[in-house]
């Protein structure tokens, strides 16, 4: 049986490192927004290119944080449309809905299964103020497009940087730091995954940055004095010290996230499976190495029977989804079809190459 993700291969590389960063974190008595928070802050803002980074509970209190910060900032106010892909996992809907902002939902590419260029530039209306892609299964969005985009109509770029990490553009620009802001999860099974929850904003926005600094941890600019109606998410002290643990892997593991793609993108030859688009660039970091084939089931049922992991990103579209039925009379022909057809198949740094081998055999066989 070949695992769609084996969690424990990845994380056990730094078994050592782990305890030591227990050891510390234990013996430091200091257990919320210490020291690892802090240098896993500046290291991440380093690693993208940004001037800020900022930890956070999850991935989307950091989209939402970031929707609440421009609230603040006067540069967005309720009911404001954020142009989102329709094909998203529902969280970054989630975000936009519940800082009071109205998603626009955006079809896909059939390509790139990002943003759907022409759909995004109809979708702009008079209350539109940003737009947010997202860089979905690991791949940059159109970033050159979407900036151009929006600079001719004054709108934010927010990304969703998910599953993203390290991912760069030709000029070797990370995610992250493509547009005014960005949210990242670091939810375990990410390219950078904690041991548990978390997230970050990064931006160089110093105003964005300072407001969301407070909006975490209920409003506070020092302590019991609450300038915000705040939240409470703040990257866990443990988690950050974990991340600062993996980061300096990062890279690497990307690079064989990529190597594996590249075998599977050559070596698999049949016509019944649809392969993502690739260049051979950085701008993708294989988060997910997701196929798409007509008759799913049947073909799942040939994954099983040969032990080939799986999972389906994401099985619903967002408009089709009982949470969000105000979507439900909406038709995405090319997000439906997406959704219908998807399947992810293994993609790890801890696969061997005759795992990778089995994998290519068994999708030529079927």
């Amino acid at each position: 049986m070949i695992p769609f993700l084996d969690l424990k291969a990845i994380n056990q590389r730094f078994e050592a490192e782990f305890k030591n960063g227990f050891r510390q974190f234990l013996d430091s008595g200091y257990y919320i927004l210490g020291n690892q928070v802090k240098l896993f802050e500046a290291n991440f803002a380093k690693y993208c290119g940004t001037t800020h980074c900022i930890g956070v509970g999850n991935g989307l209190d950091a989209l939402r944080l970031i929707l609440e910060g421009y609230k603040i900032l006067g540069k967005l106010k309720e009911n404001d449309e954020v142009l989102v892909a329709s094909n998203t996992y529902i969280a970054t809907i989630l975000a936009i809905k519940q800082a009071d902002l109205k998603p626009v939902l955006v079809e896909a590419d059939l390509k790139s299964y990002n943003f759907d260029l022409e759909s995004l530039k109809n979708a702009i209306s008079a209350r539109t103020k940003a737009i947010m892609p997202v860089h979905l299964y690991g791949q940059l969005s159109p970033m050159e497009e979407i900036l151009k985009i929006s600079k001719e109509n004054n709108l934010l770029v927010i990304e969703d940087a998910a599953q993203a990490h390290g991912a760069k553009t030709k000029d070797g620009k990370h995610a992250g730091n493509l547009g005014q802001a960005a949210g990242f999860s670091f939810y375990p099974t990410k390219n950078l995954g904690a041991l548990g929850d978390g997230g970050a904003v990064t931006t160089s926005d110093d105003a964005l940055a300072e407001v969301i600094g407070k909006l975490r941890n209920y409003g506070t600019s020092t302590k019991y004095v609450n300038e915000l109606l705040g939240f409470n998410s703040r990257l866990d002290e443990l988690q950050a010290a974990f991340l600062n643990v993996k980061l300096p892997s990062l890279d690497a593991d990307n690079e064989i996230r990529r190597a594996i793609a590249q075998k599977y993108i050559s070596e698999i030859k049949n016509d019944k499976i649809t392969l993502p688009a690739y260049d051979g660039s950085e701008n993708h970091v294989f988060h997910l190495f997701v196929v798409r084939v007509k008759n799913r089931n049947t073909f799942i049922d040939h994954l099983d029977r040969n032990g080939i992991g799986h999972l389906i990103h994401y099985p619903i579209p967002p408009h089709k989804q009982q949470a969000l039925s105000e979507f439900s009379h909406l038709s995405f022909p090319n997000t439906e079809k997406i959704h219908n057809e998807v399947i992810s198949i293994p993609m790890s740094p801890k696969m061997t190459e005759e795992e990778v081998s089995e994998v290519i055999s068994t999708l030529n066989s079927y």
